[in-house]
């Protein structure tokens, strides 16, 4: 295990201060922005910066909001700084607000997937310094799931949204400063950006090494492990599979009151997967699907983090029910496009062909996925 340093840290200790010294400073944060000891960055801002509003994103300032809860601007009532939303038809700074700060700092904590909303708030935050002349300050942290490879698709624009904006995998690979400096460039953005960089993290590190303390960088994400399934399972919500959400353990439990967890559990494990088992379980939502309904599905137990190719464990799990449950429903619901949410979190429509082949699909992943890797290889800082 080694002692990694977060940006805030850092910032904290005096290193990089001179990146915010007599600067009027707005701040993107929420829960997971802490430090070592689980100081809020707010609350440490306040006492090196000019720090004059706070910004929310998905699930608020204080983390006290479920997914998709649109929220309006308020007081944060332990710092009395005004909060204005990032989230729910809002993604950008108004003009009005910006123009009273000289740099938008953000300290959020990313889990590795392109589908988690916070890289998307920061991108068009940057996209409003670059307008207005403003600086780009991005507290590093560290990817929970590693930096080593990349997995799944690579998102095609036809389905570009606010669960995924760019070309990117679905495990991503980068750090959040990574990703910023990354798309700064690639995506033309050219804001003036400065990553105040972790310490010690190194690619093939995952949570559990960097002696961090982990916050819930959302609700439905309690763990370093379910930040690992996630990639996989949380394909489960474009269909009609319960997700887990409304439980202990959501995006390590999926199924539904159709489905039989003993023969999935059994049929999973006997394709071997490497450093996961599923074990059949019933569960009960307390709400989102399936809310109050006995299901019958599985538990990814992950035996071996490093092992463990979650996208693929995710995309053979729904192909398998898929093939197996005439009840089982993609979500017809569409956006104003007429793109089905399951195209968005894939980055494709290839999945609802009825031709589509698992073993095939992932085939055709691999060299996109080693163009992808050479592609953000430059924007490495670690």
């Amino acid at each position: 295990m080694h002692h990694v340093k977060s940006g805030i840290d850092r910032l904290k200790n005096g290193e990089y201060i001179s990146s915010l010294k007599g600067k009027r400073i707005g701040l993107i944060t929420n829960p997971t922005g802490v430090d070592a000891s689980l100081r809020s960055s707010i609350d440490i801002l306040k006492e090196i910066a000019d720090l004059k509003m706070l910004f929310a994103p998905e699930h608020g300032v204080r983390g006290d909001l479920q997914a998709g809860v649109k929220m309006s601007n308020y007081t944060d009532a332990k710092s009395g700084l005004p909060v204005f939303s990032l989230y729910g038809g809002v993604h950008h700074i108004p003009k009005e607000l910006i123009e009273t700060l000289d740099a938008v700092v953000f300290d959020v904590q990313d889990i590795g997937a392109r589908f988690y909303t916070y890289m998307y708030t920061l991108s068009y935050v940057m996209e409003d310094c670059a307008e207005y002349g403003k600086e780009m300050i991005v507290l590093d942290r560290v990817n929970p799931i590693g930096g080593v490879y990349p997995e799944g698709t690579i998102l095609d624009r036809k389905f570009s949204s606010f669960v995924g904006r760019f070309p990117t995998a679905t495990r991503h690979n980068m750090t959040i400063g990574e990703f910023a400096r990354y798309i700064n460039d690639t995506e033309g953005i050219s804001c003036d950006l400065t990553v105040i960089p972790l310490m010690g993290w190194t690619r093939n590190m995952l949570f559990s090494d960097t002696f961090l303390p982990f916050v819930s960088p959302s609700p439905n994400i309690p763990t370093p492990d379910t930040c690992l399934c996630y990639i996989g399972t949380c394909l489960a919500e474009g269909t009609n599979l319960s997700e887990g959400r409304g439980t202990t353990h959501p995006f390590e439990f999926v199924g539904a009151p159709f489905t039989d967890g003993e023969y999935i559990a059994d049929a999973m494990n006997e394709i071997a997967l490497p450093g996961v088992i599923f074990r059949p379980c019933h569960f009960t939502p307390t709400f989102s699907k399936h809310q109050g309904d006995l299901c019958s599905g599985v538990q990814l137990h992950v035996t071996d983090s490093r092992a463990f190719k979650p996208f693929e464990a995710g995309l053979r799990l729904i192909d398998l029910i898929r093939k197996t449950y005439p009840d089982f429903r993609f979500r017809d619901q569409t956006d104003d496009q007429g793109r089905m949410f399951i195209d968005k979190l894939l980055g494709t429509d290839a999945i609802r062909s009825e031709a589509f082949d698992v073993d095939e699909f992932l085939k055709e992943t691999e060299k996109p996925l080693s163009e992808y890797t050479k592609k953000i290889n430059g924007y490495y800082l670690y």
